[in-house]
């Protein structure tokens, strides 16, 4: 990694080292029990140019066509062995948003379930949708749109851009039954912190009250706020668009340092600091060359021809200073320091776990 790659990444830490800024209680909190609901299905798509399953090791794809045709009156005999090479068994899922309606369309993802090579130009035929409960939510029909694509030649030469096995329908579901909420029976509402803390929990709970009237809002814990909320749903739904326009300072994030060990990105919090501590980092490089040279034997000898292995170790050590973090310091002095000391991303990661191991450093560290 370069060093503009690396100053790249301090720009960035310390950008997010500025004060934190009001926010809307929508972009912060949802309301309980307005949430998504997950729907899965199986179908067959059709159509396919000759990408489809091989149905001698897919046989859940011919039982499945035989089952179709039967609804339509063709009786195939059990016997009888179907080549389907423009069918692939396929799975479905969509996401029911909040409130959805009978008649509203969603979006579908369509992904095969058997050895179909590409599902590019075919069309899903018409698929049930199904809840956890098991009941059918949606229906869904259509053409699918995959964004990959894959070809094949005799002779085994292949090229695959993205996966063509997977793909979307747009708007490829009716939704047919909708999912019974309690935002308009509860007596209360409760606001769920997207990540909870005790502070955000508490400034929000005196914003509300602040802007509607004490003991409106109560924090529970440290991601909900109970809310008195009108029972009418007509004024429930005004109140809690006031609820979510209204804005808070959140309270800071805990210090924590994350380092992404496969890029060498790390992102270090506001509140970081240090014990004293001394840091020497040095990069200790050992290579080993093999230079094999061939020994022959003397002239009218009895001996053979031999390889010699031979081997050339040089060893180098780059010059690196020793720098001193003093108690308390900062992120601007701790990537102030590894500056001065011309350290690389990875140079730096090292260090951080090495004051961890320490107890010298003040901050959850977290590697992912």
């Amino acid at each position: 990694m370069d060093k503009q790659y690396f100053k790249t990444v301090l720009t960035i830490l310390l950008l997010l080292s500025n004060p934190v800024h009001a926010e809307r209680i929508k972009d912060i909190a949802s309301v309980a029990g307005v949430r998504s609901n997950q729907l899965v299905g199986y179908g067959l798509v059709v159509g396919l140019n000759g990408t489809g399953d091989q149905t001698s090791q897919t046989p859940f794809t011919v039982q499945s066509m035989k089952s179709m045709l039967a609804q339509f009156g063709v009786n195939i005999p059990p016997e009888t062995t179907l080549q389907l090479k423009n069918v692939a068994a396929v799975a479905l899922h969509a996401d029911l948003p909040p409130f959805a309606k009978p008649g509203q369309a969603i979006d579908v993802t369509v992904t095969s379930i058997g050895n179909a090579k590409s599902l590019r130009g075919g069309s899903l035929l018409m698929a049930p949708l199904r809840g956890a409960d098991g009941n059918v939510y949606a229906i869904a029909q259509g053409n699918l749109v995959v964004g990959g694509f894959g070809a094949e030649t005799d002779d085994g030469s292949r090229i695959s851009v993205n996966i063509p096995s997977a793909g979307r329908i747009p708007n490829g579901a009716t939704i047919e039954r909708s999912v019974p909420g309690s935002f308009d029976s509860d007596a209360g509402l409760v606001l769920n912190l997207h990540t909870a803390d005790f502070t955000t929990a508490k400034r929000m709970s005196e914003a509300i009250n602040a802007s509607i009237g004490a003991g409106a809002a109560q924090a529970l814990d440290a991601s909900s706020v109970r809310v008195a909320s009108p029972a009418d749903p007509a004024q429930r739904v005004s109140f809690v668009s006031l609820l979510e326009n209204l804005t808070l300072d959140p309270g800071e994030a805990p210090a924590r340092v994350i380092i992404n060990s496969r890029t060498g990105t790390v992102v270090i919090g506001q509140h970081v600091r240090v014990l004293p501590a001394a840091v020497s980092h040095g990069n200790l490089t050992v290579t080993i060359a093999a230079a094999p040279i061939v020994s022959q034997p003397g002239p009218l000898s009895s001996g053979t021809t031999q390889v010699v292995p031979q081997f050339n170790i040089e060893v180098k050590e780059e010059n690196r200073r020793m720098f001193l973090l003093d108690a308390g310091v900062s992120l601007n002095d701790i990537v102030r320091a590894v500056n001065q000391v011309g350290a690389a991303p990875g140079d730096l990661v090292a260090i951080l776990e090495a004051l961890k191991e320490a107890g010298a450093l003040r901050a959850e560290l977290i590697v992912i």
